[in-house]
């Protein structure tokens, strides 16, 4: 009986290391529950121009190459300039345990209980402005 179990345990094993050979270098093996709904396996091509998921780093067409004073960083930010599949921080091992085991990371980690995200640093200013023009 324990022969059996050796066996489906090595085939298991020879699955999984075929499996993991036919993934990209940045891809993990995701849960299932976590690959229905994610979006395409292959590169794709964001609407700036730029071929995301092919690790080429550079394009003419990418705001990085185009960086001046004036750009806003918040050009390159959402979910078209990030892979669904084969993005370098699936590799964390947080996000690993979580893709690829379902353990739900623990909370708190990574907060600043002395920071307030929430604040907004030019409020004060807005206020003291508006304080001083009622004076």
């Amino acid at each position: 009986m324990s022969q059996d179990k050796n066996k489906m345990a090595k085939s298991a094993q020879v699955q999984s290391n075929q499996n993991q050979s036919d993934l990209d270098p940045f891809e993990i093996e995701f849960l299932p529950q976590f690959e229905q709904g994610r979006g395409p396996r292959e590169a794709f091509v964001n609407e700036h121009g730029v071929v995301i998921g092919d690790h080429e780093y550079e394009s003419d067409n990418s705001p990085l190459e185009q960086w001046t004073a004036e750009t806003d960083p918040a050009v390159m930010a959402g979910d078209e300039w990030v892979h669904p599949f084969k993005d370098i921080g699936f590799q964390s091992a947080e996000n690993r345990e979580y893709f690829e085991k379902g353990i739900v990371p623990q909370s708190g980690i990574f907060m600043h209980p002395d920071k307030d995200v929430s604040y907004d640093p030019y409020k004060e200013s807005t206020t003291k402005k508006e304080d001083e023009a009622e004076a």
